[in-house]
């Protein structure tokens, strides 16, 4: 093992916050050079919604935009586009995009409407109810998706059949799309909306469109049908022609960007007041969000609130929602998102020049990970989460160094960064065997630092056999201890948990539970599990085989008698693992996290809990598993020890208890990936006196900090 990774069954925990960066990937190996960083760091583009594929994928049908002040909604790729469409203060706004959807029924009843929602919205075919006028009425139309195809749309048509049966009613699911009808221009969004309900009384789908006029503004029309394909479209042209035959027709430019201005019932119809709902139609067509005060609300991502504009288009037949601001200002919120505003100055410092020389990389790289996107909002780029992470302290950390990034070679370093290294930074090898110069192993003592505070745990064995945790503010010590010294200890309150790690996991079941009065031997003390020490299982044979399953190049067994990590790397972590001698073959080693039912690390060592091994006098090893007994010499002479049940301790007089099925535990340290900067490291840095330009040259090695 590496010389910072000397673990001792039993010495787990730590309390810990923060995720890591990277959950998986590759390091991206083009050369970015400074000039090319430098060139476009005024702007970046955020990814909030995207289907790529197994690149990155985080969907929604539509989003539901707002903002404190007044807003508006235009089409163009840049900035500045001309508003189509405005709202006012604290008005609320869904958009989507115009492609393939399910007409699942109209109804003029709200209840109808409103019991399909409910139905469907427990579905993976998520609904929404647009409304119409007529002559007679208010008119619910719901509708499901968005779809990438037309076959995954005929085939939604077919489930929601079934779904919404109840509901149709005598009506038959249809498919719909983008292709439209012009039945004319009009001077104003009134006079097209009147013009449409006379064709909606005629029973068409028609709405208001709006498109870049000449003059800056906007040029109204209204476009009858919502066809799938063009066969489709000429059948809307003769139902409309021959109810309407002095209406003028023409085919929609689907190459032209509009917006096609709808009315929104929301979830339930009648009991709400509608909200528009605006489509953007048009092939590659970008619908442009901003804000008179330059901040936007989006529902879908937790209420939470964005600087810069908001872009609206389709990707791969799913809406597409990317957050353009510029580049210090999404520092902001970076910072505050990655580590508490409450550390100390040059940690922040040394985590906003890490993260700017990330997003400089990710933005003038050849690789295009994210087509219309720079980084996403989540750790597989870095944590973003808008205008609530930001914070005075972090404001200030990134305004004192910017423009400052990591150079090696005179080109922008990709400056990975994780939570905790658990004592010592990873080399590349460990991680996704690629990297450059910038990146090895380091000694990270500092990390040390996520342990303060932490409370401490008791491992203890109830008198039923049971073992579990139990947190030191509810353990009242008994003074008297077994005769293998141990000690025995009772409870302060009744209903006490006992828990199956050492922390709190509210969707967990506690082990059982303990009442004052009852006893329990204490088998060791321990640090509350977090982002230091951590201890994750035990986890069975076929919770094993499950987690590994399509993880390995080769299956793995179909039952795990035996795990062991077999090669370490320079710092400990584990680089290979075998099952019952078998080599789980992952595509790279960071992977084992995931593959082994999502591990903090892979800074760890994997103990077996219904076994354990005898050392004896000549220095053989014999196994002993809990289904089998063994002969041990004592002073008294040679006795016979049951495997189930057994209390053992080894040579820090730590003990614990033999279970009779093999399982394993995971003990180790660190979160995340460990690669380049650990934040808590840095924090723990910062604290003993050093400054951030020393705290970055110690995590990322041969590097220049340069100022764009």
């Amino acid at each position: 093992m590496g010389n910072w990774w000397r673990t001792k069954a039993g010495q787990w925990g730590s309390k810990g916050i923060l995720a890591a960066v990277l959950a998986t990937g590759v390091l991206q190996l083009p050369a970015v050079t400074a000039e090319a960083a430098g060139t476009s760091m005024d702007q970046i583009r955020v990814g909030l919604f995207l289907d790529l594929g197994s690149t990155y994928k985080s969907t929604t049908p539509v989003v539901t935009l707002s903002s404190g002040q007044s807003w508006s909604a235009g089409v163009s790729a840049a900035s500045g586009a001309p508003a189509l469409v405005s709202f006012g203060a604290n008005e609320t706004a869904k958009f989507s995009v115009d492609g393939f959807r399910v007409k699942v029924l109209a109804t003029s009843d709200a209840k109808t409407a409103a019991d399909a929602y409910k139905k469907l919205n427990a579905t993976a075919d998520k609904p929404v109810i647009f409304t119409a006028s007529t002559g007679a009425g208010t008119v619910y139309q719901v509708y499901t998706g968005m779809y990438a195809s037309l076959q995954a749309a005929n085939d939604a048509a077919a489930r929601t059949a079934k779904t919404a049966a109840g509901q149709l009613n005598g009506q038959t699911p249809v498919v719909t799309g983008g292709n439209h009808l012009s039945a004319g221009t009009y001077a104003s969004e009134a006079e097209a909306a009147a013009a449409a309900q006379q064709i909606q009384a005629a029973g068409a789908d028609a709405f208001v469109a709006v498109q870049p006029g000449g003059d800056g503004g906007g040029s109204y029309a209204v476009w009858v049908g919502e066809a799938a394909d063009a066969s489709s479209l000429a059948a809307v042209r003769s139902a409309v022609s021959a109810k309407l035959p002095a209406a003028t027709l023409s085919e929609v430019d689907a190459s032209q960007p509009a917006l096609i201005i709808r009315s929104d019932a929301g979830s339930s119809p009648g009991s709400s007041a509608a909200v528009k709902h605006i489509v953007v139609s048009g092939t590659n067509a970008k619908g442009w969000i901003t804000s008179s005060g330059d901040q936007i609300k989006l529902a879908e991502r937790s209420g939470r609130t964005y600087r810069g504009g908001m872009e609206i288009s389709m990707v791969n037949g799913q809406l597409a929602l990317v957050n353009e601001l510029p580049f210090e200002q999404y520092l902001y919120a970076v910072v505050g998102g990655e580590v508490p505003s409450s550390w100390p100055e040059e940690s922040l410092k040394a985590q906003a020049v890490a993260a700017r020389s990330y997003a400089a990389f990710q933005i003038s790289s050849s690789n295009n990970k994210f087509k219309v996107a720079d980084v996403v909002d989540t750790t597989l780029s870095q944590v973003y989460n808008g205008v609530a992470s930001e914070a005075p302290s972090v404001i200030g950390a990134v305004d004192a160094t910017q423009g400052e990034v990591l150079l090696q070679n005179g080109n922008v370093v990709e400056a990975v960064f994780s939570s905790n290294a658990g004592g010592a930074s990873a080399d590349p090898t460990e991680v996704w065997n690629s990297g450059g110069a910038a990146f090895g192993t380091v000694e990270s003592k500092e990390d040390v630092a996520a342990q303060n505070g932490a409370k401490t745990w008791y491992h203890v064995l109830l008198s039923n056999g049971i073992t579990g945790y139990v947190r030191e503010d509810n353990v009242k010590e008994l003074g008297t201890a077994t005769a293998a010294g141990l000690a025995k200890v009772t409870v302060t309150a009744k209903n006490t948990n006992v828990r199956p790690l050492p922390l709190i996991q509210s969707n967990v079941e506690p082990a059982a539970q303990m009442n004052p009065g009852d006893t329990a031997v204490v088998l060791e003390q321990v640090k509350e599990s977090g982002t230091y020490d951590w201890v994750r299982g035990p986890y069975t044979s076929a919770e094993l085989v499950a987690t590994l399953k399509g993880k390995t190049s080769t299956a793995a067994p179909s039952t795990i008698s035996t795990l062991e990590v077999t090669k370490r790397g320079p710092s400990g972590r584990a680089i290979q693992i075998k099952a019952n001698g078998q080599i789980l073959d992952v595509k790279y080693p960071d992977m084992f996290r995931s593959a082994l039912n999502g591990l903090p690390s892979t800074l760890f060592d994997i103990v077996p809990t219904g076994s354990y091994t005898v050392l004896s006098a000549n220095g053989t090893t014999t196994k002993v598993s809990g289904t089998s007994d063994t002969s041990v010499i004592s002073a008294s002479g040679t006795s016979s020890i049951a495997g189930k049940g057994t209390i053992v301790m080894n040579g820090d007089s730590k003990a614990r208890r033999i279970e009779a099925g093999e399982a394993f535990l995971f003990v180790g340290r660190g979160n995340g990936h460990g690669l380049g900067l650990s934040q808590w490291g840095a924090k723990g840095m910062a604290d003993a006196g050093y400054g951030y330009q020393d705290i970055l040259k110690h995590y990322y090695q041969n590097v220049t900090i340069v100022k764009e």
